[in-house]
């Protein structure tokens, strides 16, 4: 994720394609400088927020200004408690002609499947996989269909 401009430029130079602008660490004015780098050095942004606080402040930057990419981390950063609500309540407050990604708390083919059909595009899986030991195995398990009873 990018603070500084010149963190831009090295993504560019070491070949990214995309940057992480996480909202709850950004004022608006490095918001939309950061993102101004990014569209200057032809990188798509992905805009990152927790809360619906958040992505109000980030959608309320003007019509000029907009991330490729919006990723709801269903994590809270003040409890670090998740809860896949938080997905599902912002997602109807995000761009439709944006990438939806759908991040943290994860953990079940059905979670995926739930995220899914609500109308998120990608989903962002770390710590339920990291924790397991043979998260390979965790993974085919998490992209398994999940069984309708």
């Amino acid at each position: 994720f990018m603070i500084d401009e010149f963190q831009v430029l090295e993504a560019r130079a070491s070949g990214a394609d995309a940057i992480l602008l996480i909202a709850a660490s950004l004022t608006d004015a490095e918001l939309r400088t950061l993102r101004d780098a990014a569209k200057k050095m032809e990188l798509d942004t992905l805009c990152e927020v927790h809360n619906r606080e958040e992505l109000e402040r980030v959608l309320g930057l003007g019509s000029d200004w907009g991330c490729d990419a919006y990723g709801v981390n269903a994590r809270n950063l003040k409890t670090f408690d998740v809860s896949l609500d938080v997905s599902l309540e912002l997602l109807a407050m995000l761009p439709k002609d944006a990438v939806r990604i759908a991040e943290s708390g994860i953990h079940t083919a059905s979670d995926l499947q739930k995220l899914r059909t609500a109308g998120y595009d990608a989903f962002l899986v770390g710590e339920s996989l990291m924790r397991q030991s043979a998260p390979g195995d965790a993974l085919r398990a998490l992209l398994a269909e999940p069984v309708k009873v």
